[in-house]
């Protein structure tokens, strides 16, 4: 049920975001979600792609450290208060989100989101037993192929 993410550390000046986009777009790889935060001198872009494995060769190969982590992706109603009562359950259960994103694909009256858990399994088991939906690989990329 957790996903794998690629992480890269990106100094933040212009051409250095676009770089590794082309390393892996010339390998044949999809972007499925991508994530990019930053500050003055740095970023991190974080990416959810099929071929997680050969994604991470060919950025280290091309010189890039990359950085994998595990994350779980959550079924979330898409409507006012749809996300509020999905961090209620995290909160009610002390679960600390370290940071979240959402997924392009929507699902009927759904949205997926990533999230990254301090306790992924922990994260993952209090949903369930919530009644949300935890999104596993398989499934997300089927939507994506949809």
């Amino acid at each position: 049920m957790k996903l794998q993410q690629l992480s890269l550390f990106l100094e933040n000046r212009p051409g250095r975001l676009g770089a590794p986009l082309e390393t892996i777009a010339k390998a044949g790889i999809n972007i499925l979600t991508l994530s990019l935060a930053d500050t003055a001198q740095f970023g991190i872009l974080r990416l959810i792609v099929r071929e997680w494995d050969k994604a991470k060769q060919v950025l280290e190969d091309a010189g890039w450290v990359v950085n994998l982590t595990e994350v779980v992706a959550v079924d979330v109603l898409d409507r006012p208060g749809g996300l509020a009562e999905a961090l209620a359950v995290l909160e009610g259960a002390g679960l600390n989100i370290e940071y979240m994103y959402a997924f392009s694909v929507r699902r009927g009256d759904k949205a997926i989101l990533i999230f990254r858990f301090e306790d992924p399994d922990r994260a993952i088991a209090v949903l369930l037993e919530k009644g949300l939906h935890v999104v596993d690989g398989d499934e997300l990329l089927s939507v994506v192929s949809a």
